[in-house]
């Protein structure tokens, strides 16, 4: 009884700011559908590559929400609240890794015609022992490092605004993530990252101009005492 009382308590209970989670929700999902119906995914090339017909601004966006996630918003911006601002030099090098990558690897990986860095050791020193241990190796530290943050945070919000038990909030988020991602491919999750972009832009600017206004409120009261 105590447990579900303190659920109640933190949950969202304002109808509009429910509806605009669920809505989220719908559109993401239906972002992902249209997508998967909307572009050739009965070849290697059209799934995984998405037919190599993209324009650059989706892509971009694809690439900052794939860097950006829950985990910023919940652990950066906490970790910045307790220990400073210097928890945010990680996203500068970042930003100029991603630069780096995009000026020299990439016109490498052109030329050689491979997509992957496995497949690309593969090619440039022989033998699959190599592109195999990579493989499993990137999976390995991007699932339980990139992936796993970023479920767990977006199923403390989750959890904190609908009052879902956090067990069902990380499996309502795979299962939405696994429909549009298995059967849309690449495509989806370059049109879906693209709406997130835009979600997290236009969410980011209003919760910044939130956050300083309340600041003001408050140095306001605590100076006028």
């Amino acid at each position: 009884m105590e447990k579900e009382a303190t659920r109640k308590r933190v949950a969202v209970d304002n109808p509009a700011d429910i509806a605009v989670i669920v809505v989220y929700f719908l559109v993401v999902l239906a972002v992902g559908l249209w997508a998967m119906y909307s572009t050739n995914r009965g070849t290697v090339g059209g799934f995984f590559l998405a037919g190599r017909n993209m324009v650059w601004w989706p892509i971009g966006a694809s690439l900052f929400a794939s860097n950006i996630g829950s985990s910023h918003f919940v652990g950066l911006a906490g970790t910045g609240a307790a220990a400073g601002i210097a928890i945010g030099g990680i996203e500068w090098n970042a930003l100029v890794m991603v630069v780096f990558l995009g000026w020299l690897f990439v016109p490498i990986y052109i030329k050689a015609g491979v997509v992957t860095m496995p497949e690309y050791l593969k090619k440039r020193f022989g033998g699959k022992r190599i592109q195999i241990y990579l493989s499993v190796l990137s999976l390995l530290l991007y699932i339980l490092t990139k992936i796993s943050s970023d479920i767990f945070s977006g199923a403390i919000f989750i959890k904190l605004a609908m009052g879902l038990d956090i067990y069902v909030a990380i499996i309502m988020l795979l299962a939405i993530t696994a429909l549009y991602t298995i059967t849309g491919g690449l495509a989806a999750v370059i049109y879906t990252d693209t709406l997130q972009t835009a979600i997290m832009l236009v969410g980011s600017v209003i919760l910044a101009i939130f956050g300083k206004t309340l600041i003001i409120i408050i140095m306001t009261i605590i100076i006028n005492k």
